[in-house]
């Protein structure tokens, strides 16, 4: 009976302890983790930056350079007719044995307008405004005569016409009759502004002088 009660004590000792271990389990506090930290923000220091010099630029522009003026260009407008306008460059003069008789040669030439009956011609005097040359058709130095080293003058009789045009051109009188052909034909093919009398343009009867002339 004694080792039953013995038993029986262990047994309520046993129970007791459960319930007391385990109220003792139940009530012990969680462990409860602390909260971490806020964050930080940490500023750092930002090195001094070197400050390039802003460029200036200069808006303002030089002042336009005044344009220089330059006249248009002209034809070849002669003002009045040299004796000595035409100029042949030549190779040196041969021998006396090589050239020819020198002298005037005169031609006699009818007057002969060969603008038709009726057509009136004026005398250069009689004009109030004289034919100014537009053109002048520079005439070829013969060949024979460049080679022997001979200068001439031919007087070339024409008529300027009401239009301008140089016609029916021949030769006066020349220094030798090689250079006629070539003056005549240079001085027909001559232009002109019309000699004007009364107000009107009128046929014009002239004479010039073609130099022929060699180069030093």
């Amino acid at each position: 009976m004694r080792r039953d009660l013995l038993i029986g004590i262990f047994i309520s000792a046993l129970l007791h302890g459960g319930l007391f271990g385990s109220s003792y389990i139940k009530s012990k506090p969680k462990f409860v983790a602390p909260p971490p930290p806020p964050p930080t923000i940490e500023l750092m220091e930002m090195p001094e930056l070197d400050i390039e010099p802003e460029e200036i630029i200069d808006d303002t522009e030089a002042p336009d350079e005044p344009l220089e003026f330059v006249p248009p260009m002209q034809t070849d407008v002669p003002q009045l007719v040299q004796v000595d306008s035409f100029v042949q460059p030549i190779q040196p003069p041969p021998p006396e044995s090589m050239k020819p008789t020198t002298g005037v040669v005169s031609i006699p030439t009818a007057r002969q307008t060969g603008l038709g009956k009726g057509i009136k011609v004026f005398d250069i005097s009689k004009l109030d405004q004289a034919p100014i040359p537009k053109f002048r058709a520079q005439p070829q130095y013969p060949f024979e005569m460049r080679r022997a080293g001979v200068e001439g003058t031919v007087i070339v009789e024409f008529i300027v016409d009401s239009k301008g045009d140089a016609r029916n051109a021949f030769a006066v009188r020349s220094t030798q009759r090689e250079f006629e052909q070539s003056a005549v034909q240079a001085v027909n093919k001559w232009k002109f502004r019309p000699g004007r009398k009364g107000g009107r343009a009128v046929n014009t009867r002239m004479q010039i002088p073609i130099v022929f002339k060699l180069n030093d």
